[in-house]
């Protein structure tokens, strides 16, 4: 291809989902709203959607500023009058400061309101622990009516946007901050609400949410396999509602189930789990995440977790536990 041809090409999937979760959410719910005049965003100040969604739509998009209990009661007149509005806001202010209005503004309404968080878990780390978000997945879980869904990647997060568009009730998706290495490596299908099998294995089961989470969950299968069991990996992206079927088969079929999470375990993906398996098929669960701690450590994403103990050598430790190997 000549200069001008490669300068032109549509990007490599590489290319376009090497970056971050957030910037990928952003271009894409720019190019939904520019033909949908339903979708509106709003904004609470957080630095680039006044440029990228608010210099081209102006008549669908508001920042509310710092104020976010606000930006989800003005997200919620918007979605009863008829708009699919897009709140826009860091994971701890959705889940903890503004909680009230989205219990009783949104959820308690099944309105319609796509809430959408970054710097979810630890991946403001370099902040240091007033930025961390270990409770959100507990919090929105319990909402009435609320969906909550993690992408694994940024290819991910673009499905989940467009996938959910015209969800009833509202939506938690909950994205991290730095880009994160991808899992997907070229299209496949999602389906909102269904797991998606990553790696097959008859012997135990690793279930995962979200980015590091996911690819620790792969690294620790291959540590696995080189030991002569087979992990199945789950990539459990909607947290609520679960795929209690992939879970039953799971307990089925495998010697048991070790979850993966960037988040306490205290109400995460884990108890999820265990309350689908205690209900449905009892099976040995073992919890990797966050323990019930305040983190006063400074580090990147990765290490933080590593350093809590969320690691592909924990989770293949877990999962030798479960198997009683």
């Amino acid at each position: 291809m000549t200069t001008a041809e490669l300068e032109t090409a549509a990007p490599t999937w590489a290319q376009r989902y090497s970056v971050s979760s957030r910037e990928v959410y952003r271009r894409v719910l720019a190019e939904l709203a520019a033909t949908d005049p339903r979708l509106f965003c709003v904004d609470s100040d957080m630095g680039g959607l006044e440029d990228i969604f608010g210099a081209p739509l102006p008549q669908q998009y508001v920042n509310v500023g710092i104020a976010e209990a606000n930006l989800m009661s003005v997200s919620a007149g918007l979605a009863d009058t008829g708009f699919l509005p897009y709140a826009n806001t860091i994971a701890g202010f959705a889940s903890a400061r503004a909680c009230e209005q989205v219990k009783v503004d949104i959820a308690g309404n099944n309105l319609p309101v796509r809430i959408v968080v970054t710097h979810s878990g630890v991946s403001a780390g370099p902040y240091g622990p007033t930025h961390h978000c270990l409770d959100d997945i507990a919090i929105m879980r319990t909402m009435p009516n609320m969906t909550v869904v993690v992408p694994s990647d940024a290819a991910e997060t673009e499905y989940v946007i467009r996938s959910t568009v015209d969800l009833p009730g509202p939506l938690y998706v909950r994205l991290g901050r730095g880009a994160t290495p991808l899992v997907n490596t070229g299209p496949y299908e999602f389906v909102l609400g269904r797991a998606r099998w990553l790696r097959a294995g008859d012997d135990v089961t690793i279930v995962a949410t979200g980015a590091h989470p996911v690819h620790m969950a792969l690294r620790a299968a291959e540590i696995l396999a080189r030991r002569g069991i087979g992990a199945r990996v789950l990539n459990m992206h909607t947290v609520k509602p679960i795929d209690r079927a992939a879970l039953v088969r799971a307990a089925d079929e495998t010697a048991g189930i070790v979850t993966v999470e960037d988040h306490v375990l205290v109400g995460g993906l884990g108890a999820a789990v265990c309350e689908v398996v205690a209900e449905e098929r009892p099976c040995p669960v073992r919890r990797i995440g966050l323990p019930d701690a305040y983190f006063d450590y400074v580090a990147d994403e990765r290490d933080l977790l590593v350093h809590a103990g969320v690691s592909p050598e924990r989770i293949a430790e877990a999962a030798l536990a479960v198997g009683g190997w």
